[in-house]
């Protein structure tokens, strides 16, 4: 199931189910209790519906190694990018993505927003899903 019933999440879930394994930034997940609120709020599915995706939602991230903001990551987001204008939020994913890439060389980036696709690529990281 798609956490978010997003179109994309077809391709993106299985990608992730079937990775060795995923690393992500402590962003993720105030970004997508966000939207879970938001969705919520918009009426894009019941509070019970919204309960159990999010439930959902934390069970995945229990597998996940997460990424915290330290000095490094906020050293990085702090500048510039290959492919400008970043936005503050996606500067930290990529930050921490490079980061991440000293302990994991082969990390690939997982990510639907074209910018952040293309400076990734620019930054040497094998971009999945390979087309959207």
């Amino acid at each position: 199931m798609a956490i978010f019933g997003e179109p994309a999440g077809a391709q993106v879930w299985p990608t992730l189910a079937g990775a060795e394994e995923v690393s992500t930034s402590d962003i993720t997940l105030i970004e997508c209790d966000r939207a879970f609120d938001r969705f919520l709020r918009e009426g894009r599915f019941p509070e019970s519906e919204a309960l159990e995706r999010r439930g959902e939602f934390g069970r995945i991230l229990e597998g996940w190694n997460r990424w915290g903001l330290d000095q490094q990551v906020i050293d990085r987001a702090r500048r510039s990018f290959p492919r400008e204008p970043v936005r503050t939020l996606d500067a930290i994913h990529l930050a921490t993505a490079l980061a991440a890439r000293w302990v994991v060389p082969n990390l690939a980036m997982l990510s639907l927003d074209h910018r952040i696709r293309m400076c990734a690529s620019d930054l040497g990281f094998d971009v999945i899903p390979p087309s959207i």
